[in-house]
């Protein structure tokens, strides 16, 4: 995977292989990175491309430029949209911000600047967020006399819990990064200028293991959510042997063993 440059029609996604991490950035810094649907539609593309590659073990999304993550979807596209258009549109980023769910690698959102609407929505997509200092969260959707259609509704009140989702969603206030870290929305909170390092620390920390084990750990986790502990707990000793089957399991015990680093 190469880095895709601009030329002369802007690439609105550009995605950049650093060893076994991929960096996907939304690059439309002259409105915030906002999201329409030929956004969506090339972002969902890139995540599969992502996905299919057994050389990345790890991806991080990020905006382009120090204002922005995302700032939302791109209102100028929205404001004359009827309800099967926004229905179809809504579909379209619930679609590619569930694909994330559903990859096998781990997925790091880095956010400096503005994550707001759409922009929270998608950070909330990835299993694990690194903010800059100057980061501003918020759901305003409803200041525009609509609701978010990307995910919040459900993915928010399951991250930081109900009550504090409704606080968000409803007032459509905006908050900083220091009270997104206390209310458990994000898990890291750096100086602006060292958000993407940050992000490619863990990164890296993360794609140096197995990928196998990393997914299946992905996967016992995310649909736990939707289980009693009960039929959680087989579902994770039924992904905890499974293990046993792959080659990565051989090779990490003979590693650990041999006192070596294991060959993923």
């Amino acid at each position: 995977m190469t880095p895709e440059n601009a030329g002369a029609i802007e690439e609105t996604v550009l995605t950049q292989r650093e060893g076994r991490i991929a960096v996907i950035t939304i690059n439309r810094p002259q409105v915030l990175n906002a999201l329409n649907k030929q956004v969506l539609t090339r972002l969902k593309k890139v995540l599969e491309e992502v996905e299919s590659s057994p050389e990345i073990g790890a991806v991080i999304i990020t905006g382009a430029g120090d204002k922005s993550f995302v700032a939302g979807a791109d209102i100028a596209s929205m404001a004359e949209m009827t309800p099967g258009e926004a229905r179809e549109f809504s579909r379209l980023g619930q679609e590619t911000f569930g694909f994330i769910g559903s990859m096998r690698k781990a997925v790091i959102a880095a956010v400096n600047g503005y994550a707001l609407g759409g922009g929270l929505e998608l950070a909330i997509a990835c299993d694990i967020r690194v903010a800059g200092e100057n980061a501003k969260f918020g759901q305003p959707e409803v200041g525009l006399g609509i609701i978010p259609g990307f995910g919040a509704t459900q993915r928010l009140s399951r991250l930081v819990g109900p009550a504090r989702a409704k606080d968000l969603i409803f007032t459509g206030r905006t908050i900083t990064a220091a009270e997104a870290l206390d209310m458990g929305l994000v898990e890291y909170v750096v100086p602006a200028a060292e958000v993407l390092a940050f992000a490619r620390k863990i990164a890296s920390q993360i794609a140096d293991k197995s990928i196998s084990a990393v997914a299946k750990a992905k996967s016992a986790i995310d649909r736990g959510l939707d289980l009693t502990l009960e039929e959680g707990l087989k579902l994770e000793s039924e992904e905890f042997s499974s293990c046993f089957s792959h080659p990565d399991q051989r090779e990490g015990m003979r590693a650990f063993l041999e006192k070596r680093k294991p060959r993923y």
